[in-house]
C-alpha cells in the first residue's frame, strides 16, 4: 500500500477534527483570542467569525484530500491555509502567559507547520 493512501485519510481526519473544534464554543473563544489584534481590527468580521471561517476551510480541505478530482486544489489550499493562520500561532507563542499550553514555542511550531505542509504535498 502506498504511503499516500495511508497519509490522505490521516491528514483528512486531523483537519476534520480540528475543523470541528472551531465550532466548539469554549475552543472557538480561545482561538479567537489568538488572532493578533492588528488582524481583527482590519477584518470586516469579528474574531469568532474568522474562527468559523477557518473551521470551514479545514473541513473543506479535509474532504478535498479524499476526493481525487479536487485533491491537488485542496492540498494547495491547505498549504496556503497553514501560512495564513500562522500569525495566530506566532501571536500565541509570543504570549505564553496568556495562552498557556496552546502557546507552543515559535520555532517548534513553525517546524511542525512546515512538516505538515510537506505531508500534505506528499499526500497528493
Amino acid at each position: 500500500m502506498s504511503p499516500r493512501v495511508v497519509l490522505r485519510p490521516l491528514l483528512a481526519a486531523g483537519f476534520a477534527g480540528i475543523g470541528v473544534a472551531h465550532f466548539v464554543p469554549a475552543i472557538a473563544t480561545g482561538m479567537a483570542a489568538m488572532i493578533p489584534p492588528e488582524i481583527t481590527h482590519r477584518s470586516p468580521v469579528g474574531g469568532k467569525a474568522l474562527v468559523r471561517i477557518t473551521g470551514v476551510c479545514e473541513l473543506a480541505g479535509a474532504a478535498g484530500l479524499l476526493i481525487r478530482p479536487v485533491r491537488p486544489a485542496a492540498a494547495t489550499a491547505l498549504v496556503v491555509f497553514l501560512a495564513a493562520v500562522f500569525p495566530a500561532n506566532a501571536y500565541a507563542a509570543r504570549n505564553p502567559e496568556r495562552f498557556g499550553a496552546v502557546a507552543v514555542p515559535l520555532k517548534p511550531r513553525a517546524a511542525a507547520q512546515v512538516l505538515l505542509a510537506a505531508l500534505i504535498v506528499l499526500a497528493v
